[in-house]
């Protein structure tokens, strides 16, 4: 039995070795063979190590896996999975298979090229058995690497590996332990893991969006995806070279009535976007926003319960939601940016712009313009969706924004009509006047009701 206190990785790994009860291959494509390596320098790999292949040839990698897939995606680590299980159970089920807990243990990375151009991320996936002759389960992770070498990510890409399969047989008492057990050494500073995909009885009771909330609240992940129609992704598969519409919020009330504004928020900045850009251009990507952190320091951040209700809530109204680590906004567009030099615009309500505004942001050195700047900085503007005067009036007298005044038509209040107090008052007409803030009319379906 291992030791009830944490093993680093070295011990991790000659526990396993140690096993007689765990046996199995590895197969890794980029990022070196840091995971095998683990196993046959800590001491007694025989016990553990069936194989270790490293396919880096295209053409070899085609011969072993098929062709038809991009080399660093699902569909590659899928198909991996697939040969390098079977053949360890044509192999050794006979021999060995009535006393052992199989595994297959894969990657295919793409860590930090000589030039530096590429985007550093890869695909892990490990199937293993819980019983001897038991059914198959797996595991599939995208990460995201965060080290500046290409010897430091590989290296982090070994200390996860090792983690994951540590894991799958010592640590699945539930989610939590699971994913710290994971995290263990490496994840948060190093990697990145914005995306999990559980199969098998082993994981029968455990819940899949519940799973992926807690990569976001344990610090794994910048940000996670919660699609309203198929199955989940990575965040850079849904926002790759897309072109944006941010709509953040807390969108607490799930009535209807609230539903019907909150998916008209999404599409009205998604047809705003379109027209910039021209019709003949692609449709615009939609995602709700929101934050797994307090919306103020004073705040405590929301439970996952409750945020899993907002979820469900959204997507039931046909939108895909983005749930992310920071509340600011400038924390979203940098995770966004990393994936599309496209056009990315937010839409929001004029309490969401007031209370941005109001937030000094004493965290940053440069305060409130450090903000701005991070914010605006890459193609970036905010459409801001008109409110009606009796809410916004209403809303101002449930927190501490002040000086603001407006005008209204027909008792709507767009951002062209709302005015602060200097200074910020000054600040405020700057971005209206540059176009970082645009004003959105009230659509004709809202004016019509009045």
């Amino acid at each position: 039995m291992p030791s009830p206190e944490k093993l680093d990785t070295h011990h991790k790994a000659l526990t396993l070795n140690l096993d007689p009860s765990t046996f199995g291959s590895f197969a890794e494509i980029g990022a070196g063979q840091e995971v095998a390596r683990w196993f046959l320098v800590v001491g007694g790999a025989s016990g553990t190590v069936a194989k270790t292949i490293s396919a880096y040839d295209k053409e070899v990698s085609d011969d072993l896996y098929g062709s038809g897939s991009r080399y660093v995606s699902k569909q590659r680590l899928e198909a991996m999975l697939e040969h390098e299980w079977a053949q360890l159970l044509t192999q050794l089920s006979k021999s060995r298979g009535p006393q052992t807990r199989f595994f297959s243990f894969v990657d295919t990375v793409s860590a930090r090229n000589f030039a530096g151009t590429n985007e550093p991320h890869g695909w892990l996936g490990l199937r293993f058995q819980v019983h001897p002759g038991g059914p198959s389960n797996d595991v599939l992770l995208h990460i995201n690497l965060l080290d500046p070498s290409n010897l430091l990510q590989q290296e982090a890409v070994g200390i996860l590996g090792v983690n994951l399969i540590y894991a799958a047989f010592h640590e699945l008492q539930n989610v939590g332990s699971f994913l710290e057990g994971l995290a263990q050494d490496v994840v948060k500073e190093r990697i990145e893991i914005d995306y999990v995909d559980l199969r098998g009885p082993a994981f029968e009771t455990w819940d899949r969006r519940t799973l992926l909330a807690q990569l976001v609240y344990r610090g794994l992940a910048e940000a996670v995806f919660f699609p309203s129609k198929g199955l989940s992704v990575p965040p850079t598969e849904t926002l790759y070279k897309k072109a944006v519409v941010l709509a953040p919020g807390t969108f607490s009330h799930l009535d209807a009535t609230h539903a019907q504004v909150h998916a008209r928020l999404l599409a009205s900045g998604i047809q705003e976007l379109q027209k910039e850009l021209g019709e003949t251009k692609a449709a615009p990507a939609g995602f709700f926003c929101l934050t797994a952190g307090p919306l103020a320091p004073n705040e405590p951040a929301p439970e996952i319960p409750d945020l899993l209700r907002r979820i469900e809530a959204l997507l039931a109204t046909g939108g895909d939601v983005l749930l992310f680590r920071q509340r600011e906004l400038y924390n979203m567009t940098a995770l966004v940016n990393r994936y599309t030099k496209a056009p990315v615009r937010f839409v929001a309500g004029l309490s969401l712009i007031i209370r941005a505004s109001e937030d000094f942001y004493g965290h940053l050195e440069g305060s409130r313009l450090e903000a701005l700047g991070r914010l605006f900085a890459q193609n970036v503007r905010i459409y801001a969706y008109p409110m009606t005067a009796a809410d916004l009036r209403e809303w101002l007298g449930t927190v501490s924004a002040s000086s603001w005044e407006w005008s209204e038509t027909n008792g709507w209040v767009s951002a062209a009509q709302l005015r602060r107090a200097p200074p910020l008052g000054h600040l405020f007409a700057y971005l209206l006047a540059s176009n970082f803030i645009v004003p959105m009319q009230v659509p004709a379906a809202l004016r019509a009701d009045a």
